[in-house]
């Protein structure tokens, strides 16, 4: 007889970029194929699973203490979970974040921030606990756009028109988190302290809640 316990959440990490142009706040974003197990056919961020060699990995500036700390909680994989969002992005974009030493990316954290968590359903055969982190597309060093060709259509979309390519309930939050933190800001936004909104799922329904990561 099949387990119905719930699959065990894989560590991610997806990058969101925004650029503020002079009409809008644009962010990178592109559509995953229809062959995809896990999201076919809708548009996401950058990102993917926290691999081993993400933690060992050294970077050319490391997380700012703050944003360590928050990526720390539950378990002390700050430094892995920032990693896998560049080195992804990198490989599913071409942008270059830090530096390039022949084929190896040497990432620089220093710049990135964390916007929010999402965890896929309990019933879903395919599960991530995701971190979502950001970064101001100025501190971009280098790469053109192109990547793996994992992401179809990979471009950048005014957040006022996001809602017109298909999304799930997860970037549609997300989303509406950067049009509230990033976009709505009169001022720079200043770091996130102590608490990030999570984004779960409680009786089979979306859930929203803040959550000091631990």
């Amino acid at each position: 007889m099949p387990s119905t316990r719930p699959v065990t959440p894989r560590h991610a990490a997806s990058l969101v970029i925004y650029e503020q142009r002079a009409d809008d706040l644009y962010v990178l974003m592109g559509r995953r194929a229809k062959s995809h197990k896990f999201l076919p056919d809708v548009y996401v961020f950058p990102g993917g699973r926290v691999d081993r060699a993400d933690a060992d990995m050294a970077p050319l500036a490391p997380l700012a203490p703050d944003i360590e700390k928050m990526l720390s909680r539950p378990s002390d994989m700050a430094h892995a979970v920032a990693t896998a969002a560049v080195r992804e992005t990198h490989e599913e974009t071409g942008l270059v974040i830090g530096d390039l030493q022949g084929d190896q990316l040497v990432p620089d954290l220093s710049k990135l921030d964390f916007l929010a968590r999402a965890i896929t359903p309990p019933k879903s055969p395919i599960r991530f606990n995701t971190r979502f982190l950001t970064l101001d597309a100025k501190y971009i060093t280098g790469g053109d756009l192109g990547g793996s060709g994992e992401l179809i259509d990979l471009h950048w979309i005014p957040l006022s028109e996001t809602h017109r390519v298909p999304l799930i309930d997860v970037t549609e939050f997300v989303l509406d988190e950067i049009d509230r933190k990033i976009k709505r800001a009169a001022a720079p936004l200043p770091r996130q302290t102590g608490t990030v909104p999570i984004f779960t799922y409680y009786r089979g329904k979306p859930f929203i809640r803040n959550h000091d990561n631990g």
